[in-house]
């Protein structure tokens, strides 16, 4: 959210906020002249200060150094249409064990517009978006998505779950589609040019230059605004209005980013719509991946239908999660969910090779810090109804891993058990708690 949200260009952002809510076919013709030194200003306070430098080389600190000189120059070549974004640099993080995800880090001129264009975008957009889509939009989070399947499961007649991914969607949404989509809503080729610019940025990997005429640029903040708009019309709004239309029973969509699950009531409607799903992604040049989807019965008759045909009762995994159908004290159907097995081996992984890199480098007392934090962490997302088994487990077998690298210090006096224990009473370490629960209507 903006640092200072007054002045003439806020309240022009809130009469366009106002002009889309009110009219759903408004285009917009003048957009860009927003782009101005104060919002700019804005949008680079706004930045996280800690990030990662782009292939410029140049931090947060070193361009506030002239903030006002740099930005009133920055304003001058986007009013000439002489600004060109900086391509990003690429750099590549585990995604598993066998795989990396690819993210480009943005030069900080770069991620200054790009917050500019977002926060416009969002002011159209957000009056757009349908209640289904949680990923990266204010005040609506993961966890308000995972309430949202828990509730969908649980008090509606749902019998079968529709699980969907949708192959290297970030790296292969068409760029005239997406434009396409946005010029529905926008008309000013001011506006339009740059965020086409931006697209076809491209990025360095290993010092040579990559275009491409597809995708997103992940790492980018101007991306996650795109990728919605883009499932907006292709998903979204078509599941609404065309899927739901031509369904016998009931059936919903909960969607975080390109991350979404359909629930239905009729087998029949199921397999119709897993057919569907394909056939639109392949409209728009994206393919719903073979292995990784799935039409599976699910609900508050799978555990006896299960037992029936003699086989385990079916689970899918939505947001780090694996959902499975359990039984309330009461003895009614409810909603269990753990962390993937495949999200904690994940975690567990990535704790052991970061004690183990730390525990000579800095002092005991320097790191409890941070792996305080790393547990908050941990417990902030993982903790939600159903899972307190899960992050318990988690909580020890971090403790296990911290006592072998404490042992594991040259010259210094092995730790037993017992003073280990003892070690944690004075020094104690953040406990497993449910975070957000699931049971409980939020306060009015």
């Amino acid at each position: 959210m903006p640092y200072t949200d007054i002045g003439e260009t806020w309240q022009k952002l809130s009469l366009i906020s106002g002009h889309a809510r009110r009219d759903c076919d408004f285009q917009f013709t003048s957009l860009a002249h927003l782009l101005n030194v104060d919002y700019l200003r804005d949008c680079y306070n706004s930045l996280n200060r800690n990030k990662a430098v782009g292939i410029d080389n140049v931090s947060w600190e070193d361009y506030g150094r002239d903030l006002d000189g740099n930005l009133e120059l920055l304003v001058s070549r986007l009013k000439r249409k002489k600004y060109k974004p900086i391509p990003a640099r690429r750099v590549y993080i585990a995604k598993s064990e066998t795989e990396k995800r690819p993210l480009g880090i943005p030069a900080l001129e770069n991620k200054i517009v790009e917050r500019g264009l977002t926060w416009i975008l969002e002011r159209i957009y957000e009056q757009d978006f349908l209640n289904c889509s949680y990923g990266f939009r204010p005040k609506k989070n993961c966890h308000q998505a995972l309430k949202e399947l828990n509730d969908l499961l649980t008090f509606q007649p749902v019998n079968h779950v529709v699980e969907a991914d949708i192959k290297g969607f970030f790296d292969n949404v068409s760029h005239e589609k997406l434009m396409e989509f946005i010029r529905i809503r926008i008309k000013d080729t001011t506006l339009l040019n740059l965020i086409k610019r931006f697209l076809k940025a491209g990025y360095v990997d290993d010092g040579l230059l990559v275009r491409s005429d597809t995708g997103t640029p992940q790492g980018s903040i101007l991306s996650p605004m795109l990728a919605n708009i883009f499932l907006h019309y292709v998903l979204d709004r078509w599941f609404e209005t065309m899927v739901k239309g031509h369904v016998r029973g009931f059936c919903a969509i909960v969607r975080y980013a390109d991350d979404f699950v359909c629930v239905v009531r009729y087998a029949d409607d199921a397999n119709r719509i897993e057919r569907g799903l394909q056939n639109r992604f392949n409209k728009y040049d994206l393919e719903i991946h073979p292995t990784k989807s799935r039409n599976l019965s699910f609900g508050r008759f799978e555990r006896g239908n299960a037992k029936g045909q003699n086989r385990c009762s079916n689970t899918f995994d939505f947001l780090g999660f694996t959902h499975y159908c359990d039984i309330s004290r009461q003895g009614n159907f409810k909603v269990g969910r753990k962390t993937s097995r495949k999200k904690y081996a994940a975690k567990c992984k990535a704790m052991n090779a970061w004690l183990k890199s730390i525990r000579n480098q800095v002092k005991t007392k320097e790191w409890w810090q941070i792996l305080k934090a790393k547990l908050r962490g941990h417990f902030q997302y993982y903790g939600v109804s159903e899972n307190y088994a899960g992050i318990v487990r988690f909580h020890k077998a971090t403790l296990r891993m911290v006592r072998k690298w404490l042992n594991r210090r040259s010259q210094k006096r092995k730790m037993s058990c017992d003073r280990f224990t003892e070690y944690l009473e004075h020094y104690p370490l953040p406990k497993p708690k449910i975070v957000h629960s699931f049971y409980v209507s939020p306060v009015r």
